[in-house]
């Protein structure tokens, strides 16, 4: 790219900047008109913005946090609204669910384990009634090995699952960026 070029696409970058900056000053003066709690995602909503630009942008964010002072109300943190939690969220949380699973599984696995000595080191002397208990809590702990298996592979899958979702909206913004560019650009 020639530096003209990059000059002239770093202006039209901070041109659509300033307008997504006014669009959420006009929107925040909406809320406040309309007496509406100034929120991230009320704002997103109101500009058509992206709450990631909103967050992202210090301008934005100072705007908005100002705002939430002045009105009384508290702002939630980025990603805490009360919508439905982003890809990126329900990502992390498949993630977490499942280490908690894989320790549980490991935990049963020992304590299976320990069990199954236990029977072999008493064997020989135990009634029929402790053998037969025994066997019960073994099939137990079996059964809650294989459900604890079958949730790691359906969270393992939703995992997989958030992200493809990830890549492909990966794959979308950076295409829309082209296009934001290509549009941008003088002469075309």
């Amino acid at each position: 790219m020639t530096p003209e070029r990059t000059a002239a696409a770093i202006a039209a970058r901070r041109r659509v900047t300033e307008q997504k900056l006014q669009q959420a000053r006009d929107a925040v003066t909406w809320l406040k008109r309309h007496k509406t709690p100034v929120t991230y995602p009320a704002v997103a909503r109101a500009a058509g913005v992206s709450r990631t630009f909103l967050y992202a942008n210090p301008d934005a964010r100072s705007l908005i946090d100002s705002a939430v002072t002045d009105s009384g109300h508290k702002a939630p943190a980025p990603g805490s609204d009360t919508d439905e939690p982003s890809w990126r969220e329900r990502a992390l949380n498949a993630e977490a669910a499942l280490k908690d699973a894989h320790a549980e599984i490991a935990a049963q696995r020992r304590r299976m384990a320990i069990l199954l000595g236990q029977v072999r080191d008493l064997e020989h002397d135990l009634s029929p009634e402790a053998a037969q208990r025994l066997v019960t809590e073994n099939t137990t702990l079996k059964q809650r090995v294989r459900q604890l298996a079958a949730e790691s592979k359906t969270l393992q899958e939703r995992l997989e699952a958030a992200r493809s979702n990830s890549r492909f909206a990966d794959r979308r913004i950076a295409q829309l960026e082209a296009q934001l560019a290509e549009h941008a650009l003088p002469g075309r």
